[in-house]
């Protein structure tokens, strides 16, 4: 006959569960090495632009706490700087990014995902091609096309060369593959045409993927620094990656608990869309792994 404090020690985790004890402290040493390496560099951008004006945020006698805490720094920022003014254009950016790289990646992997039709094989090919050239190769001619069609210095030049991505493509394909072809027969059973199986089968079962690249999408078209530099030419279209370069400027003085602040400033929204979204984009990414 079990009692209550048996069924306790069962539900109690044991440490043959984790494995060995020294394997348990190896593991969460790495864990720890781990988190360090990619938290500490934002923990101290965060703690040195919180430094006040007689702290040194470099050199020997550099602390990582700050003695007298301050947002100073944060306020110069807005003052000085039309920070409102590129998170608009930022938005407006990553808005056209999204948009655009759900319906065409959507689509496309939709498309790559039904058998029969003649070329399939041939664009195949070609998507798995073009990952293979870095941006860089093709940043020249990138440039004179967008020129040609007058769109340098507008927001629409930053946006339009990459209105979709490959391994966005490849990832919803991966998804839709992921849907049993009985399910799909029977939908055609049942009446239900092109479209409504589309919407109502497909897509409700690539929820997770649809997730996984509207977070790349969104962290690309935000972080992005080198084509809005060669591209956007007045201040008033700078985005807030490259506006916010500007405070490693003389005419700011260097400050560098400026330039901290601005990093801490450029990274907070990518990371509340991470940690809000973070349960399902990682099931999003399982999800799209299932069949490739």
């Amino acid at each position: 006959m079990t009692t209550a404090v048996d069924k306790r020690r069962r539900l109690l985790p044991r440490w043959r569960d984790y494995g060995r004890p020294r394997e348990l402290v190896v593991r969460y040493l790495l864990l720890v090495f781990v988190l360090f390496i990619t938290v500490g560099p934002l923990l101290w951008q965060l703690l040195s632009s919180l430094k006040g004006a007689g702290e040194d945020v470099f050199g020997a006698g550099a602390s990582l706490i700050p003695h007298h805490p301050t947002l100073r720094a944060y306020r110069e920022i807005f003052d000085q700087v039309p920070v409102w003014t590129y998170i608009g254009n930022s938005m407006v950016i990553v808005a056209l990014s999204v948009t655009s790289q759900l319906v065409f990646s959507t689509l496309a992997g939709y498309m790559l995902s039904k058998p029969g039709w003649k070329g399939r094989k041939l664009v195949w090919v070609v998507l798995m091609a073009s990952m293979m050239f870095p941006f860089e190769s093709i940043m020249v001619s990138l440039f004179l096309s967008i020129r040609d069609i007058g769109l340098v210095d507008h927001l629409a030049g930053v946006w339009l060369p990459g209105f979709v991505a490959a391994i966005n493509v490849l990832i919803m394909r991966a998804a839709f593959l992921a849907v049993p072809r009985e399910i799909e027969d029977a939908a055609m059973l049942d009446g239900a045409g092109e479209w409504k199986r589309f919407r109502h089968l497909y897509l409700p079962s690539a929820y997770g993927a649809i997730l996984v690249v509207t977070i790349n999408t969104f962290i690309s078209a935000w972080d992005d620094f080198l084509w809005p530099l060669i591209v956007l030419r007045s201040e008033e279209q700078f985005t807030l990656t490259l506006g916010l370069a500007r405070l490693q400027s003389s005419s700011f003085g260097y400050d560098q608990r400026m330039v901290m602040a601005g990093s801490v400033i450029s990274v907070v929204p990518v990371l509340v869309l991470f940690v809000i979204t973070q349960r399902w984009f990682y099931k999003g990414v399982s999800s799209g792994a299932v069949k490739l």
